[in-house]
């Protein structure tokens, strides 16, 4: 709760709703890990898949493990920002919640769950140590969590072909459009002026400027 609710350096007045809240996403992570159990691969955190295997939401739950095991390492190595490291492990647990049953429907699926799902209690063990080492046993894992190594993320893992792109205009936001991630400038553009509710904003008026940002 502590962690989670401030940066170390600020004041923090105690919230008993927010320690149980805290308390409620721990015992999410629990029965989480009982549900995956049954079809638990032992890859390890950010195992590796070769191409064929990389279905769309394999890659959706694949790119999300890597950007939080590499977010959680300089969040809380270097910045100290144990907060915001713990609010991605959150994202990813709810896409595991979310992409779960989807992904225990293959070979290669359930071994991108388990794969997210170690990764998951690597990352959190050092803010919930006791949590995570017993889950971390009763998986079938060997060793001690405080002993691993912090999982090895891959940045071609967290490449997206699609991005959201947000569109203002006259500093309010207008849209949002998915354009692709190698989409240049003068496309993107495009894009942006052709929906519907932009194009609504302009009409009638003369563009002065334009920014696109990469």
């Amino acid at each position: 709760f502590t962690l989670f609710a401030s940066p170390p350096e600020k004041d923090l007045d105690w919230n008993d709703k927010a320690v149980e809240g805290a308390s409620r996403f721990l015992s999410r992570v629990w029965r989480l890990a009982e549900e995956i159990q049954p079809d638990y691969v032992n890859c390890g955190p950010c195992a590796a898949f070769d191409g064929s295997e990389l279905t769309d939401t394999i890659k959706e739950i694949r790119r999300k493990e890597h950007e939080v095991v590499k977010k959680t390492k300089e969040d809380f190595e270097t910045r100290f920002q144990f907060n915001t490291g713990i609010a991605a492990i959150m994202e990813l647990v709810n896409l595991m919640y979310n992409l779960k049953d989807e992904l225990k429907g293959s070979d290669a699926g359930k071994k991108a769950l388990s794969s997210a799902l170690s990764s998951c209690l690597v990352v959190l063990s050092p803010v919930a140590p006791h949590i995570c080492e017993d889950l971390w046993q009763q998986l079938g894992n060997t060793g001690m969590l405080a002993q691993s190594d912090w999982p090895r993320y891959d940045e071609n893992a967290m490449q997206r072909e699609m991005l959201t792109v947000v569109v203002q205009v006259s500093g309010k936001l207008r849209g949002k459009i998915e354009v692709p991630a190698d989409a240049n400038q003068e496309e993107v553009q495009e894009m942006a002026l052709a929906e519907e509710n932009v194009a609504k904003h302009l009409e009638g008026k003369n563009i002065i400027k334009t920014i696109v940002v990469p």
